[in-house]
């Protein structure tokens, strides 16, 4: 069996003394929010009366902390970030002294200033390349065409920035993170390659410890805007159109008919747009979010999985059903490193059922419905 591979570094340097001491370590990603690390330090009290790690500058607030883990073949860097909190606890017994290093990814940095500031003439992503340049960061952005014209309106921003481009990536229905030493500013990429296959109740190919699965029919609506044009005085009219983002199954949202045929209609107001071209896109980004009606949260042993499975990546399931295997879009991934071993609680999404059937289930003798549901 492969054996756990982990790296934690210090401004750049591993820090080897750490692991004889180490008690835990989680890592937590997810597509809506910051990477966070959190490593817990036994304390031992020297025999000169001093604590070790307390009083050590490098574990010092606001030092940078790079974590690696995986198995021995295929390190990962699972976070690059700050520390943000030290919590010593002194108990009354040695062996409940305990230092935990709390930190985040570098998006901490761009969430600490509320700045008011117009940003005339420029697209949402013209906006998320140049805040994240601002940091030294790479941005990875996707383009997203529409321009505010000054002459009709401006985006001011009263926020962080973080919070402006997270305000920003959520009325186009994409996703804004940092990884590493990139900010990233796009739609949810699901029609890349998928990681291996995450494998329920499937004998020696076992690898998920268990499975919760829900699918939501009020999720998946249409939506549509009406507004007044403020320079014309005209009406004007958007709805969003389905199907835009790839369709990770059979049986896609669109195929949910409600008794009646009637299908969910969300009507946005209270949002400030200047045209027709920003409705759309308003509307877009809601409806393609709302297509994600079916979720997945689970365990993974990771010396079973052999890899380190990570968020923003899609995963293919098996051993399910027919229904529930298939293609998932994978939204967050917590690694856990304990005395138990290594391993990874993941949430996931699609926005349909069942395969489609042109996916490597890889199960070697069994037709695509014996791979699906077990096959043993």
């Amino acid at each position: 069996m492969k054996h756990d591979h982990l790296r934690i570094e210090i401004d750049g340097s591993e820090v080897e003394e750490l692991y004889a001491d180490l008690v835990g370590l989680e890592v937590e990603l997810d597509d809506e929010l910051a990477g966070m690390f959190r490593i817990d330090v036994a304390l031992l009290l020297g025999t000169d009366g001093t604590w070790p790690y307390l009083d050590d500058e490098r574990f010092t607030l606001w030092h940078r902390v790079d974590v690696t883990a995986g198995l021995e073949d295929d390190p990962t860097r699972l976070i690059s970030g700050y520390i943000t909190h030290l919590r010593p606890r002194l108990g009354s017994r040695l062996d409940q002294c305990r230092l935990e290093i709390w930190g985040m990814d570098a998006s901490v940095l761009m969430d600490r200033v509320d700045r008011l500031k117009d940003w005339p003439n420029k697209k949402d992503s013209d906006i998320a390349a140049e805040v994240f340049e601002t940091y030294g960061l790479t941005p990875d952005v996707t383009d997203t065409e529409v321009v505010h014209d000054e002459v009709v309106s401006t985006i001011i921003q009263r926020e962080t920035d973080i919070q402006l481009l997270r305000r920003l990536a959520l009325r186009n229905g994409f996703e804004c993170f940092v990884d590493g030493d990139r900010g990233c500013f796009r739609p949810p990429p699901t029609d890349g390659g998928t990681q291996p296959v995450l494998a329920v109740h499937f004998g020696d190919e076992t690898n998920v410890d268990h499975l919760h699965l829900e699918a939501n029919a009020l999720t998946p609506v249409d939506v549509a805007m009406t507004q007044l044009d403020r320079m014309s005085g005209e009406v004007l009219e958007a709805r969003a159109e389905g199907g835009r983002r790839p369709v990770l199954g059979a049986e896609p949202a669109a195929s949910l008919k409600a008794p009646g045929d009637e299908a969910g209609l969300l009507c946005v107001a209270r949002a400030v747009t200047t045209g027709a071209a920003e409705m759309s896109a308003l509307c877009q980004g809601l409806r393609d979010r709302s297509e994600w009606f079916v979720t997945a949260e689970g365990d993974v042993d990771a010396n079973a999985y052999g890899t380190v499975l990570m968020p923003r990546a899609t995963v293919l399931v098996k051993g399910a059903g027919e229904a529930y295997s298939g293609v998932y879009y994978v939204t967050h991934v917590t690694h856990r490193f304990t005395a138990d071993g290594y391993t990874q609680s993941f949430r996931a999404k699609r926005n349909a059922l069942g395969p489609k059937g042109d996916e490597d289930f890889s199960g070697e003798g069994a037709g695509l419905l014996a791979g699906l549901t077990g096959g043993i």
